[in-house]
């Protein structure tokens, strides 16, 4: 398999140049940026496959800098570095088209952890566009139904669909709540909580033709699809 090329935009040397090296001792292939206007001219440049970018940077920010990159390319992964990490910020970054962030402090074993999930992600998806087995049934998000061995066709809301899609992409492990519910929502409040509840079981019915298929809650955690 070909190595993966990551953008990596950190202003703080020392940081930098430890994850760098780090990742590198991984097998990737690593660009640091000092700044987020060297950060997009690199991108310009290089066909990477996963951006790690810093938020507070200058000349342009890692908000900044990813809803251009977002713009460029609807599907590549980007992670944010950040010592903010409210429900604002947050809620920012995804905005701008980020798909995880890592609170700094963090260990380097988390980070390698979630470049590697993101690009296991990023594959899945880029592999399976069309139709995605669950089970018996087969999703397809593009066409937002999901068709039973019958061949019965049930249709998806966007947010159904949405939502069946990230716990496929994270089946038989735990969909953290909170990050479905900033993602998708934008906010993690209860009305939001409650609604998102909702919308599980509204899954749950259209996928009970198929007993090897669950979606179970873990309680305090978030939801597991077991298929």
């Amino acid at each position: 398999m070909s190595t993966y090329k990551i953008l990596l935009a950190e202003d703080e040397p020392f940081l930098g140049k430890v994850v760098k090296e780090s990742l590198e001792k991984k097998g990737y292939a690593v660009t640091l940026a000092q700044d987020g206007r060297q950060a997009w001219q690199e991108y310009n440049a290089t066909a990477f496959d996963l951006c790690v970018l810093d938020v507070m940077m200058p000349y342009k920010d890692g908000f900044t800098l990813a809803a251009q990159i977002r713009e460029a390319n609807p599907k590549i992964p980007m992670m944010f570095l950040t010592a903010k990490a409210d429900i604002k910020d947050v809620t920012a970054g995804y905005a701008s088209g980020g798909n995880d962030y890592l609170k700094k402090p963090f260990s380097l074993d988390e980070l390698f952890l979630r470049v590697a999930e993101l690009l296991k992600r990023s594959q899945f998806e880029s592999q399976n566009t069309e139709e995605l087995a669950i089970g018996s049934y087969t999703f397809s998000p593009k066409r937002q139904e999901i068709k039973s061995a019958d061949a019965t066709v049930v249709k998806l809301s966007h947010k159904e669909s949405q939502l069946l899609l990230m716990l496929l992409q994270n089946k038989n492990v735990v969909l953290d709540r909170k990050t479905a519910l900033l993602k998708l929502w934008g906010d993690d409040n209860f009305f939001n909580t409650r609604t998102m509840d909702v919308y599980i079981t509204k899954l749950r019915k259209k996928l009970h033709k198929d007993s090897t298929v669950e979606i179970v809650n873990i309680r305090g955690f978030g939801y597991k699809l077991i298929c």
